[in-house]
């Protein structure tokens, strides 16, 4: 089933001694504001988090690599529509399910119940190697109807296959397909709810043979809590088709993707929460950036270290999604607790949620 509701959610996790998002214009430090000494994470590091933990799982995803090479956006596009056309009885059951997308086909490569994909790319190739000036008039009503083929076919493969469109969407700049997929899920970048403070001493020594060795750097800061806010929008998730499984998915995927990677520099980060309003279906509305509302304290005067140096009130957050509630607007309030920090002491005044298991194991595709 389709969303048919917008969410906020509220995501934090602690670092500790760890290279959250390193910054390639910077050696590879952790982003930062300096300004205001605040650590910054990009929306895509978490978003690769989650790819590649889904990838593991079993599930296809579109922003991958083929055959462990980087590859532009329309050599994977050509990757994935052939996979298709090439599986005949994926095909069939594909146009059978979807009589619009049958009645394209049949109206651009005619009546073929197999063979598609050698039929796709005789007709395609055939055309597109003449000159403009040598089509003849049904060769231009071909050339002129197959975006909006490519446009359904595209759309038909993410809604049953590729879950990453479905969630964070795609501009598609890719020869023969127009359409944009907006992604119903947005995060934004991430920051730290206070300052933070860099490791000093970055050199190490990599020995490389018994002869020489080489120095090298490894960028970390000391700690940070650190939280992003993201948005769930049901008119960008009718487009890509996300459903409510797919929802169910990206929170597990939240926290299970930031412990499964597990590198050298990424390891030490800990998800500690997650706050989602989960609004009733005829509310257009968002409650908007969550953290705004989030008091943070600390000791100015010592170094912040870990959480127990900080207390994370969440007082004005609660008492705006009661309002919301009290209105009629918000159908529940999801929320999930590290167990290490279910009866914190840093963490006060969180608003009543119904608890949802992002442990709980994703069961992977074969």
């Amino acid at each position: 089933m389709f969303l048919n509701q917008n969410s906020d959610f509220l995501f934090g996790f602690q670092a500790s001694m760890t290279n959250c998002n390193g910054d390639p214009d910077q050696e590879n430090k952790p982003r930062m504001d300096y300004e205001t000494s605040t650590l910054l994470v990009s929306d895509a590091r978490r978003k690769r988090d989650i790819r590649d933990f889904l990838k593991n799982k079993g599930y296809s995803v579109f922003v991958d690599t083929l055959a462990d090479k980087k590859v532009p956006m329309d050599v994977m596009f050509e990757h994935v529509r052939d996979y298709w056309l090439a599986n005949n009885s994926q095909m069939e059951k594909l146009l059978n399910e979807n009589s619009y997308l049958a009645e394209k086909w049949k109206l651009l490569y005619g009546e073929a119940k197999d063979n598609f994909k050698d039929i796709y790319h005789k007709k395609n190739d055939g055309i597109k190697k003449k000159a403009k000036k040598d089509l003849n008039e049904s060769e231009k009503i071909f050339l002129k109807g197959l975006p909006e083929f490519n446009n359904l076919f595209l759309t038909e493969i993410i809604k049953r296959s590729l879950i990453d469109i479905r969630l964070f969407g795609s501009a598609m700049a890719v020869e023969g397909v127009s359409r944009t997929y907006t992604g119903p899920v947005q995060i934004t970048w991430g920051y730290s709810l206070h300052p933070v403070e860099l490791v000093k001493s970055n050199t190490i020594t990599s020995i490389m043979n018994e002869d020489s060795s080489t120095f090298g750097k490894k960028h970390k800061l000391y700690y940070a809590l650190v939280a992003h806010y993201g948005t769930i929008n049901k008119y960008s998730a009718r487009l890509t088709g996300m459903t409510e499984n797919d929802q169910d998915l990206l929170r597990k995927c939240l926290v299970q993707g930031l412990m499964s990677n597990q590198t050298d520099s990424k390891q030490g980060q800990e998800p500690l929460f997650y706050l989602e309003i989960v609004y009733r279906p005829d509310f257009d509305g968002y409650l908007g950036d969550l953290r705004r509302f989030l008091k943070v304290g600390y000791d100015e005067d010592k170094p912040i270290r870990k959480l127990e140096d900080l207390k994370v009130d969440f007082n004005k957050l609660t008492s705006a999604v009661q309002e919301m509630k009290d209105k009629g607007y918000v159908e529940k309030m999801l929320g999930w607790l590290h167990p290490s920090y279910i009866k914190s002491n840093q963490l006060i005044n969180m608003p009543e949620f119904d608890p949802v298991d992002l442990w709980a194991p994703i069961k992977a595709r074969e």
